[in-house]
């Protein structure tokens, strides 16, 4: 599968699957149901992705006014964590008032996230590539390594 069709799959699977985890994880470390967190990972996952497109839009025109537009690993990390951050002044509000809980409350479910969408974004990944197999901007690379 190539191209805009595996885009779309990619980003659908990706994102239905996340919900799915981020709904079943926040209602064990918050002891609340499924039926509560449903809704709020939902909400998570439309912020997420909106500020994700709108973050990447702001970073690209901050790159392009460098003297370099060299993305370095330093660069990356930075990306990285900058959306982290900024995702985070988004998220732990929600998810207080969503929850009734406090914000330091929040902060550590947030945390947790933090932690675990990396890993599910690492495994799924691989998994993908593994069902669907490389893209084809990957596979002429695999073969000259």
């Amino acid at each position: 599968m190539q191209g805009v069709k595996r885009r779309i799959v990619y980003v659908s699977a990706y994102e239905v699957i996340g919900m799915i985890i981020s709904s079943v994880g926040l209602a064990i470390l918050a002891g609340d149901s499924v039926e509560h967190t449903g809704p709020l990972s939902v909400m998570i996952t439309t912020i997420a992705v909106t500020w994700n497109f709108i973050y990447n839009i702001l970073y690209e025109k901050w790159e392009a006014r460098q003297s370099s537009n060299v993305r370095t690993v330093k660069r990356r990390v930075g990306h990285a964590i900058g959306f982290q951050l900024t995702l985070v002044l988004f998220l732990i509000p929600l998810i207080a008032w969503w929850m009734d809980i406090s914000l330091i409350a929040a902060f550590w479910l947030d945390v947790a996230f933090i932690i675990i969408i990396p890993i599910y974004t690492f495994i799924f990944n691989w998994s993908f590539d593994k069902l669907f197999g490389l893209p084809i901007s990957a596979q002429a690379k695999a073969l000259q390594e």
